[in-house]
């Protein structure tokens, strides 16, 4: 879902978490690199929020 500003981040990546974002991209069918990026991006996102308050 791209909204109509979006930007552009070029992020260099180590070659073993590039093959796992590949991983998770087919095992979930994202149609893309950049789609599978922005999923796992906005869990962790929701995952820190709800973590925030436990410590």
């Amino acid at each position: 879902m791209e909204e109509p500003n979006s930007e552009r981040i070029i992020t260099p990546m180590p070659k073993s978490l590039v093959e796992a974002l590949d991983n998770y991209r087919f095992e979930t069918r994202a149609p893309s690199r950049a789609e599978a990026i922005r999923r796992l991006i906005q869990l962790g996102l929701e995952a820190a929020k709800s973590d925030d308050g436990k410590d």
